[in-house]
């Protein structure tokens, strides 16, 4: 499937830690508020670009999640009214390296380098949010090499998109194109060059790409 074309001077802003399950399989505390951090905008591949396997790490794990793609300019959102500030979403891959997050995480140190790598943020395009009853129980998953490895759902988010929106607000004034990751469900784990991965909204394959 043909994937996203980079936007210049977007924001990448990604949430950790939004589903119970995800959180047990790290051995991570759950949050009291978002974890949110950044990915920069080269964390994009080009559009039909593969993932190159990074040479700093022997450890990349796939995180898939559903993206919001913001549609106008916004700080301090209510919460009720968060809803107008989008109405497209995606669906995406958070890779990281997790070899390197652990040992910057060990040093109590930023983990940027694990996550906003060249490529680390393949995306698909952006549908209508009009095509789906309910963003709030919506089924994703990611297929490697055919066979499910997460499957998740949004009604099991800790933090809501409205929410997230909201929250994300208060600190960064959002501008339109920039793009939330809203956290991946339990299932991650490891990828390896030649593996092909496919990443879904409900049944419809979103986005394919290769593993170089």
């Amino acid at each position: 499937m043909a994937g996203f074309t980079r936007f210049m001077s977007m924001k990448i802003i990604c949430v950790g830690r939004n589903y119970v399950e995800h959180i047990k399989e790290l051995n991570n505390e759950q949050p009291d508020d978002p974890v949110i951090f950044m990915k920069p905008e080269t964390a994009i591949p080009l559009k039909h670009e593969p993932f190159f396997y990074p040479d700093f790490s022997s450890d990349v794990h796939h995180e898939v999640e559903i993206l919001v793609k913001i549609n106008r300019v916004g700080k301090n959102i209510d919460e009720k009214f968060a809803h107008k500030y989008y109405d497209e979403i995606g669906v995406g891959v958070d890779f990281t390296a997790r070899d390197l997050q652990s040992k910057l995480k060990a040093k109590g140190l930023p983990w940027e380098l694990a996550k906003g790598f060249n490529g680390s943020a393949p995306i698909s395009g952006f549908v209508p949010k009009t095509d789906f009853a309910d963003l709030q129980n919506l089924n994703f998953r990611l297929d490697v090499n055919g066979e499910t490895r997460q499957l998740g759902n949004t009604s099991l988010m800790l933090f809501k998109i409205d929410y997230l929106i909201s929250f994300v607000s208060r600190y960064f004034l959002l501008q339109q194109g920039d793009i939330l990751f809203t956290g991946t469900p339990k299932g991650v784990g490891p990828v390896n060059v030649g593996d092909q991965l496919t990443a879904f909204i409900e049944d419809k394959p979103m986005l394919t790409f290769d593993v170089k």
